[in-house]
Order: structure tokens, then sequence, then C-alpha cells
């Protein structure tokens, strides 16, 4: 795992009406503070990559559909600097993705439906303490193709 990522399994609870999906709570780990919430929609097969955050640390979690989501750190006194991570996030794998600022991330959505990813962010959006880089540059080591076996 990347230095600083934290994967929290979230709580559903569910009975005949349906069910109730936890996120974050002001009172538990790994909640640091509260800036905005976002949900941010993408296709099958859509990518929304690459970004990075000066300051913000996003909180993913993934109420409907299906993401690859997958982080790059490339900060130069990390011990984990070069190493990718891969992770499946869906409501079969429901878990809140902390992703501290400087760590490169993106996602692409598969199965047959929109996937909605929800962002419970610690400070508001800001478009200057973010960067944006094309999910093909040849920057990060990563091909967002599909893998078979």
């Amino acid at each position: 795992m990347i230095e600083g990522v934290k994967v929290t399994p979230l709580r559903q609870i569910l009975d005949e009406r349906g069910k109730i999906m936890h996120m974050m709570r002001s009172d538990r780990e790994p909640f640091q503070k509260f800036g905005e919430i976002y949900f941010s929609c993408v296709h099958p097969g859509a990518i929304k990559a690459w970004h990075i955050h000066s300051k913000m640390i996003l909180n993913y979690a993934v109420p409907h559909g299906n993401i690859k989501f997958v982080l790059y750190d490339n900060r130069p006194d990390s011990p984990t600097k070069g190493e990718l991570q891969q992770l499946f996030l869906c409501p079969d794998n429901y878990c809140l993705v902390t992703v501290p600022p400087m760590v490169w991330n993106g996602f692409k959505g598969y199965g047959s439906e929109m996937a909605i990813v929800a962002n419970c962010s610690s400070i508001p959006h800001d478009p200057d303490e973010i960067d944006r880089m094309d999910p093909f540059t040849s920057s990060i080591p990563y091909d967002w193709g599909l893998k078979h076996g």
C-alpha cells in the first residue's frame, strides 16, 4: 500500500426496505476536517485521471456502480515512492479510501452502469491546488486496459 493511503471497510445495514450505507463520521478516524461533499459520476469504460491535490485530503466511497481506483506515489521523500496501488470499489467492496495530498490518483468505470463516486474532502474545491495529467501519460507507469487472466 502507498504510505498515507487508508482503506476503511464501511458498514451497510440491510433490511427488507433497503439499506443504509455509512461513509464518514466526524467523531471517527479518518475524519480530519470538512471541506465539501461531491459526487463524481463515471460511465463504464470512461477514465477520470490523473489528478493530484497539494492540500486536499480525499475520502472516496462508491455507493453505486463499479470503479477501478488507481493511485501512484511519486513524492520524493516517501518510503513508497514509485509504487502503484489499484483498488476495485463498489457496493460489494464498500469501503472508504482516504488519499493524502500529493498522491496521483484516478479511476475508471466498469460494469454495465454509471458509477457514483462520493468524496468528502477536507477543503472546498480550489482550482489552484489541483494538477492534472492525461490518463495515458508515460509519466505514470499504468495501463488502463482490461487485464485478462
